[in-house]
C-alpha cells in the first residue's frame, strides 16, 4: 500500500484540450508505474501518441526542485507538469532539468539553449517562451536559438519570475510571470527575501557518517514578509516598467491576463480580511476596480474569468457561501449567478455563444462534486443550476474552448477514477481511461458514510467509518480516529481517494475501526461552518471529534475504553491537542510533524487564522501544544522528517523538552532526509509499521486500556532512527498542516 501509484490512481492527470477541441493532452504513467510521460489522444480516430517520454534519470532532484515539488504535493516522477499556449497548440514542459516543446501534436523536442530552467512560460501565440534560470528571467523564440536576458539583479534571496514560498504553500499560486493576451508584454514578480530569517537543518549524505546542512528563508508569524513588486518587460527587454502597486508587507494573490490588454491583479493585505482588485495596463499604471471584504478572512480561489467585452465572472463569499457573480468591466456588481446553502468549488468555463457559465459545486451535497451550468445573462431570481454530470460521486472536469466537450474524471468510494470525454451533442463518449483496480482485488475495505451531531448539537458532521472484518457477534475492538481537521480540508467524500489512503487501510487491516470526521473548521460548507476556529485553534475541532466518538459509542460501534488517535501536520497537532485536552479518552496517539507553537509557523497561514502574535498573544498561547502538556496521560509517539522545510523539526524538539519538564514522555522517531511530505517507500513503510505497533501495544487486546500511570516513572524520551537504532532526540526547531 505504501508504493506508488496507489491502486486505481494511475489515471491521466493535467488534461488539456487542443485549440480545436479534437484532441487532448495529459500526463500518465505506464500501468503500475509512477513515472509520467506526456501523451496526446486524437478524439476522432482514437490514436494515442507519446509526445515526451518519461526521463527516469530525473529521479535525482536538486534541493530546489525537491522543495518546489513539496509545495505542489507532487510524488510522481518524470514529467509532472506542462503549460499550453493560450492561442496555439504549443506545449512546453520541464523534463529532468531540460525544457521541451511540442507543436501541433508533434513529438516534443529539447530547447537546447534553455539550460536547467526553474520555470517556463509560453506566450499566447506559442512563438516565444520566457524562462527563469538562477532567479533571472530570459526570453526567446521557440524556433530560434537566440535568447535575451530580461533581468540582471538576481542573487541569494532575490528572484524574478518565480513564486515565493508563501505564494506556493499558502496562496496556491504557482507562477511568477504572466504574458499579456497580445504577447507584447510580460508581467513578472520581483521577490526580495534577503531580510527573511535563514533556517538551517541537517541532512544525511549517502556516505556513512557525513552530513550537509540545508538553508532556506522562512517568514515566521509576526516577522517580516518577502518584499514583492511587479515589473513589466517587452520580449526584447528594451522597454521595462515598474508597476505602481505597493503590496507593503502583504501578498500578490492572483494575476489574470485581460483580453483587452494588461492584467487583472489581486492584492491580499497582510490582515487577509479584504482582497483588492486592480487593472494594470502595459505602462505599469494600476487602477483599483473593487474590494472584496470578508470576516474573519478572505478565502482565495481561482474562480475569475473575463468575458470578451470586459465583464467578469467572479466567485464571492458575500452570502457566507462561495457563489458566482457577474461584474461590469469597471468591477461593479451586476447580478448573482448562483445562490444557496452550498458552494462553488471550481469555475470551469464561460460560454459566450451559449450564454452560460459552467462550474463544479456542491449543489447536490458536499460529499459529491458535479458539473453544472447557469445562464450568464439571466435576471432575478437566480436560476437553479442545470446538472451536466450523471453518476453519483466525485467529478473533476476540464472543458474545451468552445464548450462542446468536457473531460470527466469520475470516481466513487467503490470505483477508482474513470476518465471519459463527453459531448453536448449526440457524439458517443470517448473512453480515455478505465480503472484496472477495484476494492476487492486490491484488498481494500470501503468505508461507510454517516452523519452525527457536532458538539453544538445542531450541526451535522460527516463521518467515514472503516470497519474491520470481524466474526459475527465479536466484541467491539479498538478504534482509531484518523484526523486532519484543519482549514481548507475535506476528507469525507464520495470519492476513491477516501478509500485508497494507505494509512487508513493499514489501520483497518490491523483490526482497528477507523473513524474519519470533517469537524467544524474544515472546508466547503460555508463560512459559518469554517470560521469557528478563528483565533482559537485546537478547541472546537477536538470537541467535534469527541462528539463523534460519543455518538458512535451510543450506537455500539466504539468502545470508549479503547480509543486512539493519529494524524499528520495539522492532524498531528490535533492528535496531541486531543490527548492533552481529553486524557481520559485517548489512550494512545501517533502524531506526524505536528505544529507545536504557531508562532513558529509561517506568516500567511498562522496570521490568517490567529492574527499576529503581538495582537493575539493569548490566542497563540492557548493554541500552543506547550500549554498543558502536564495533562498528557496516553502513550504518544511523534514522527518527523529531519529536513521538513514546512513544519520544522524544532517543533517536535520543543514538545519533547516540555514533556520532559512536566515529567511526561513520548516515543520519538526522526526520519533522515525526509521532508514534510514523506516520499520514499522505505520511510513510509517504516512510519506505518512503527505507528501500528505503537497503537496495538498501547491500547490492549481485550478491551482494557493500558495502565498509563505505571508509565510515568521516568521523564526520559527515547528517539528511534528509522533503521531501528536508538538515539537521543535531536534539537533544532504542517500541509498537511495547511492542507
Amino acid at each position: 500500500m505504501v508504493g506508488l501509484p496507489r491502486p486505481g490512481t494511475d489515471h491521466p492527470t493535467r488534461i488539456e484540450f487542443s485549440r480545436d477541441g479534437q484532441a487532448i493532452t495529459f500526463l500518465a504513467p505506464e500501468p503500475g508505474d509512477n513515472v509520467r510521460s506526456l501523451w496526446r489522444l486524437d478524439l476522432l480516430d482514437g490514436t494515442r501518441a507519446i509526445l515526451a517520454g518519461a526521463d527516469r534519470a530525473s529521479r535525482a532532484l536538486t534541493q530546489e526542485e525537491e522543495l518546489r515539488r513539496q509545495r505542489r504535493r507532487e510524488v510522481g516522477f518524470g514529467i509532472t507538469d506542462y503549460r499550453r499556449a493560450d492561442d496555439a497548440d504549443v506545449i512546453v514542459a520541464l523534463q529532468g532539468g531540460r525544457c521541451i516543446a511540442s507543436r501541433n501534436g508533434r513529438p516534443a523536442a529539447e530547447l537546447v539553449r534553455v539550460n536547467r530552467p526553474q520555470a517556463v512560460y509560453p506566450d499566447p501565440s506559442g512563438q516565444r517562451i520566457a524562462w527563469v534560470v538562477a532567479g533571472d528571467l530570459w526570453c526567446g523564440e521557440i524556433a530560434k536559438r537566440t535568447a535575451r536576458r530580461l533581468t540582471h539583479d538576481a542573487e541569494a534571496g532575490v528572484t524574478n519570475g518565480l513564486e515565493d514560498y508563501l505564494a506556493a504553500e499558502e496562496l496556491d499560486r504557482f507562477e511568477g510571470a504572466w504574458w499579456s493576451r497580445s504577447g507584447a508584454e510580460l508581467l513578472f514578480a520581483h521577490i526580495d527575501e534577503r531580510h527573511i530569517p535563514l533556517v538551517s537543518v541537517a541532512a544525511a549524505e549517502a556516505a556513512a557518517g557525513r552530513a550537509r546542512r540545508e538553508k532556506y528563508r522562512y517568514p515566521f508569524a509576526g516577522g517580516p514578509n518577502p518584499r514583492t513588486s511587479l515589473r513589466i518587460s517587452t520580449p526584447d527587454g528594451e522597454v521595462q516598467h515598474d508597476v505602481d502597486l505597493d503590496f507593503a508587507d502583504g501578498y500578490l494573490a492572483r494575476v489574470v491576463p485581460h483580453p483587452a490588454g494588461g492584467w487583472l491583479v489581486a492584492a491580499l493585505p497582510r490582515h487577509q480580511t479584504s482582497l483588492l482588485w486592480y487593472l494594470v495596463d502595459a505602462s505599469g499604471t494600476a487602477t483599483e476596480l473593487w474590494i472584496e471584504r470578508s470576516q474573519p478572512w478572505v478565502t482565495l480561489d481561482n474562480a475569475t474569468l473575463i468575458v470578451s467585452d470586459g465583464r467578469l465572472v467572479r466567485a464571492t463569499e458575500a452570502t457566507g457561501y462561495r457563489h458566482l457573480e457577474l461584474r461590469s468591466a469597471e468591477g461593479a456588481p451586476v447580478r448573482r449567478l448562483t445562490t444557496g446553502s452550498w458552494v462553488v468549488t471550481d469555475l470551469v468555463h464561460v460560454d459566450e455563444a451559449r450564454g452560460e457559465v459552467t462550474f463544479v459545486g456542491t449543489a447536490d451535497g458536499v460529499l459529491e462534486r458535479h458539473l453544472y451550468s447557469v445562464p450568464l445573462d439571466a435576471r432575478e431570481p437566480v436560476a437553479k443550476p442545470h446538472r451536466l454530470t450523471a453518476e453519483s460521486g466525485w467529478h473533476v472536469v476540464t472543458m474545451s474552448d468552445d464548450g462542446n466537450r468536457w473531460v470527466d474524471t469520475w470516481s466513487s468510494r467503490r470505483t477508482p477514477a474513470r476518465v471519459v470525454v463527453r459531448s453536448r451533442d449526440e457524439s458517443p463518449d470517448v473512453i480515455v481511461h478505465e480503472p484496472s483496480a477495484d476494492p476487492t482485488r486490491a484488498g481494500l475495505i470501503v468505508p461507510d458514510l454517516t452523519t452525527v451531531p457536532a458538539a453544538d448539537g445542531a450541526t451535522d458532521i460527516h463521518v467515514a467509518i472503516f470497519r474491520p472484518q470481524r466474526p459475527e457477534r465479536a466484541p467491539v475492538g479498538g478504534a482509531v480516529v484518523w484526523v486532519y481537521g484543519g482549514p481548507h480540508s475535506q476528507y469525507v467524500c464520495e470519492g476513491w481517494e477516501l478509500t485508497v489512503e494507505p494509512y487508513r487501510q493499514a489501520l483497518v487491516r490491523s483490526g482497528f475501526t477507523v473513524i474519519v470526521a470533517d469537524n467544524r473548521g474544515t472546508a466547503n460548507r460555508g463560512l459559518a461552518f469554517e470560521s469557528p476556529i478563528a483565533n482559537a485553534f485546537g478547541t472546537i475541532e477536538v470537541d467535534d471529534q469527541v462528539a463523534v466518538l460519543e455518538a458512535l459509542a451510543r450506537r455500539g460501534e466504539v468502545d470508549l475504553d479503547r480509543v486512539g488517535i493519529t494524524g499528520i501536520s495539522y492532524g498531528g497537532y490535533l492528535t496531541v491537542r486531543a490527548m492533552i485536552g481529553r486524557p481520559g479518552l485517548f489512550r494512545a496517539g501517533v502524531a506526524g510533524a505536528p505544529v507545536v507553537d504557531w508562532a513558529g509557523y509561517d506568516t500567511a497561514y498562522a496570521e490568517r487564522y490567529l492574527g499576529r502574535p503581538s495582537t493575539n498573544p493569548n490566542g497563540y498561547r492557548h493554541a500552543s501544544l506547550l500549554d498543558g502538556v502536564a495533562s498528557l496521560r496516553g502513550r504518544l509517539m511523534l514522527l518527523h522528517g529531519m529536513v521538513d522545510e514546512n513544519v520544522h523539526p524544532r517543533h517536535t524538539a520543543s514538545l519533547v523538552e516540555a514533556l520532559h519538564a512536566a515529567g511526561r514522555d513520548a516515543s520519538v522517531v526522526m526520519l533522515p532526509n525526509e521532508r514534510h511530505l514523506v516520499v520514499r517507500s522505505a520511510a513510509k513503510r517504516r512510519w506505518l509499521n512503527l505507528a501500528l505497533t505503537h497503537l496495538r501495544n498501547s491500547m490492549g487486546r481485550e478491551g482494557q486500556g493500558p495502565d498509563v500511570a505505571a508509565r510515568r516513572s521516568s521523564p526520559r524520551t527515547q528517539a528511534c532512527s528509522p533503521n531501528g537504532g536508538a538515539s537521543r532526540a535531536g534539537a533544532g526547531s504542517r500541509r498537511q498542516a495547511a492542507s
